[in-house]
């Protein structure tokens, strides 16, 4: 079953309103001064990264190509821009008629990026591809926001099992893309069942504090708990007492007994006295789950303690205190005239402040040095140098409005870990620093 056709609210049937007005002004302007078929290059990047960060995750592609495909404008859209007087009629005949027909490049998901990284390149004319600005960026910015806290907190793990639980600590559909982009970051699992259900993620999940306040003993509401799910189902143990409850537990669910989740309190003491109370019980098969507000630091500071799986929230589906890659989408090359054949013409803005940008249509390769770790991104508006060739970053999503570089999601998780691993030591450190890589413009 292909989920994407179901037509689901986490699916919306058009996204041509998830844009900011000024780009539809553009495009009337454009429009009657003749210039709106002009071939244009758009493209995306981050003229730095969050503060303390060493690289960014580019996550949310599969979500571009997909809201790229459903930019369409029909009677019911184009009737709300009439009646409110946003455009005209020429406009909108033409705006009925959009689809988008040019070519998008990117970093594939997964893949790591810097300050400069062309991470998705947009070419078309310039009124088929400025209006996709408003809705690639929120895509992006947000996904990519996510992944990089996921993978901050991955690294942090140490291949400790992690679970995604934000859904109730953001917007109903950016949890799904939170569980999506967390996926991709390297964690394994998410409580979102939407997200599970659209994206095919492994789904969590067992009981709350409640269902235990619901009965009229701990005894009772484990009792009640075990015989629905079974004997390796997932305890949580600290409603009241905590070793009164982990004694209870062993005692209802035997040795057997899957796991015991810690959601309060000092969780590095706690998860020391809970493992030898479990081992003393028989229970040295029982695993320990922890979810308490946690972030990377959190996790890093658990590594020594005996925790088998980390829960996640808040953090993470904030980006664990960096919500978006203030990624931008810059006009960087334009042809001379409408003629198809015209030359592109390097176009960038100048500011006083650090608000500039490189003008020129660009390629992105990661040289690696003698011992293939990555050394640089290096970015240029020419020739690839020869021994860069092999190294390029940038794949084709969609060729002439087909879209071409759909991929499972595994593949974009796959691709991160690859990719994370193949940067220096350093890029894994949670202390604050620069950008691991430089980028060298050519």
């Amino acid at each position: 079953m292909n989920v994407a056709d179901l037509g689901l609210p986490v699916a919306v049937p058009s996204t041509a309103l998830f844009t900011d007005q000024y780009e539809l002004t553009m495009l009337q302007a454009a429009l009657r001064s003749g210039t709106a078929e002009r071939r244009s290059v758009f493209e995306v990047f981050t003229r730095r990264l969050p503060e303390g960060r060493r690289y960014g995750v580019v996550a949310g592609t599969g979500r571009v190509l997909d809201a790229v495909e459903n930019f369409r404008f029909d009677a019911t859209i184009l009737g709300f821009l009439r009646e409110r007087g946003i455009l005209d009629e020429p406009t909108l005949e033409w705006l009925g008629d959009y689809r988008f027909t040019g070519d998008i490049w990117g970093y594939p998901e997964g893949e790591v990026y810097f300050p400069g990284s062309p991470v998705m390149r947009i070419e078309g004319t310039f009124a088929e591809a400025v209006v996709l600005e408003t809705v690639i960026l929120s895509i992006l910015n947000h996904d990519s926001a996510v992944a990089a806290a996921a993978s901050r907190m991955a690294v942090a793990a140490g291949g400790r099992p992690l679970m995604e639980m934000g859904a109730r600590r953001t917007h109903e559909l950016a949890a799904v893309a939170a569980a999506r982009s967390a996926y991709v970051g390297g964690f394994h699992t998410t409580s979102d069942l939407a997200a599970g259900f659209r994206y095919n993620i492994p789904t969590v999940g067992t009981s709350a504090h409640a269902f235990t306040l619901l009965h009229d003993s701990e005894r009772d509401a484990f009792t009640a708990q075990v015989d629905t799910l079974g004997s390796g189902t997932t305890l949580l143990v600290d409603t009241f007492d905590v070793a009164e409850a982990v004694r209870t537990a062993v005692e209802v669910a035997g040795p057997g007994l899957g796991a015991v989740r810690i959601d309060s309190g000092d969780l590095l003491l706690i998860a020391h006295r809970v493992r030898q109370q479990l081992d003393e019980l028989g229970a040295g098969q029982t695993k320990i789950v922890v979810t308490s507000d946690l972030d990377e630091y959190a996790i890093a500071s658990l590594a020594a303690a005996p925790v088998d799986a980390y829960g996640v929230g808040t953090q993470l589906v904030t980006g664990s205190g960096h919500p978006t890659c203030s990624m931008v989408y810059k006009l960087v090359a334009r042809a001379d005239g409408d003629e198809p054949g015209a030359p592109l013409r390097p176009v960038a803005k100048k500011s006083m402040g650090a608000k500039s940008s490189v003008g020129g249509r660009k390629w992105a390769a990661r040289r690696l040095d003698a011992d293939g770790v990555a050394e640089a991104e290096v970015v240029g508006t020419g020739p690839v140098p020869a021994e860069l060739a092999d190294r390029q970053l940038l794949v084709p999503l969609v060729r002439a409005g087909e879209v071409v570089g759909r991929e499972p999601l595994d593949a974009a998780r796959d691709r991160h870990i690859t990719a994370r691993a193949g940067l220096p030591l350093s890029a894994t450190q949670l202390s604050r620093g620069e950008a691991v890589l430089p980028t060298e413009y050519r």
